[in-house]
């Protein structure tokens, strides 16, 4: 008997994704349900001008608190998570029915990626062997981190299919300064409750070692102009996350000499900032469509 498939798609403010994504899972999705974190555009009016897709809105905390929220709204017993800026392919999609149609061997499936830079193909570097666990039972969950973070398979049954997604990972520089500022602060924390402090060494050596890794070792000199960008921002990413891990243990805070209307800024306390996946208490919206 062939296993029936919910798409799950996370999205905010991605109005120029949202379309092309939604069309391209068509092929393999029994249900669409697309999962807003507060959209401030036309995201949500594209969405339902297209029919087919069923809404849920929520606060968005980090990336897996707002996924476990969703995944059990899932009305089918298997979930493929397909970010905005991705597509699934005709050879993925009929990859995907071929598998559920057989009965899965596996309890997860990892699928690789084939990325693009501002529209230009990146065929080397760190990122293009990347292969994420998307396609999973519904009762799974994704492991309690902030970023980066993956589905936990208890079984460690993990299978992975041929076909690819296409990530169109970043269009415009000001965009990804924006991703790379929220994601090297949750990746700072992460590191801070594991117990990872800064040192000299990391300071020194993580950032340049990174561009080495990725534009030499895995050739992402091969990719021209966009492979160089790629590297470099890779490698600006390690140095701003050190910079930030820095400054949880040796910043000091700014003296207050004018009364702030939210009681002024504090740092990063690791006890008020843990991680969790309890939902907001407020601002909780479930909508269909």
């Amino acid at each position: 008997m062939t296993e029936r498939l919910t798409v799950l798609i996370p999205c905010k403010d991605e109005s120029q994704n949202i379309r092309a994504c939604v069309e391209s899972v068509r092929a393999v999705a029994d249900e669409i349900l697309v999962a807003d974190s507060g959209s401030s555009d036309a995201t949500l009016d594209i969405v339902r001008s297209l029919g087919g897709c069923r809404i849920i809105e929520r606060e968005y905390v980090n990336s897996a608190n707002f996924k476990n929220w969703s995944i059990p709204q899932a009305r089918h017993p298997w979930v493929l998570v397909v970010d905005s800026d991705e597509r699934v392919t005709p050879a993925l999609a009929a990859e995907i029915r071929q598998v559920l149609s057989q009965g899965p061997r596996h309890d997860g499936y990892r699928i690789k990626r084939d990325n693009y830079f501002f529209g230009h193909p990146i065929r080397h570097g760190i990122c293009h062997d990347d292969a994420p666990l998307r396609l999973f039972r519904r009762d799974f969950r994704y492991q309690e981190r902030r970023v980066h973070a993956d589905i936990v398979v208890p079984s460690g049954n993990v299978g992975r299919l041929k076909a690819r997604f296409e990530h169109y990972t970043v269009w415009t520089v000001e965009r990804y300064m924006k991703t790379l500022d929220r994601y090297t602060t949750w990746a700072a924390q992460d590191r801070f409750h594991l117990g990872k402090r800064a040192s000299i060494l990391g300071t020194w050596f993580r950032a340049p070692l990174k561009f080495l890794q990725a534009y030499v070792l895995h050739r992402g000199f091969l990719d021209g102009w966009a492979g160089l960008q790629v590297s470099i921002l890779s490698a600006c990413y390690v140095a701003i996350k050190e910079a930030k891990l820095w400054e949880y243990q040796y910043a000091l805070e700014q003296p207050v000499h004018e009364e702030a209307p939210s009681g002024g800024l504090r740092l990063f306390d690791p006890q008020a900032d843990a991680v969790t996946t309890q939902e907001p208490k407020s601002g909780e919206r479930r909508a269909a469509a």
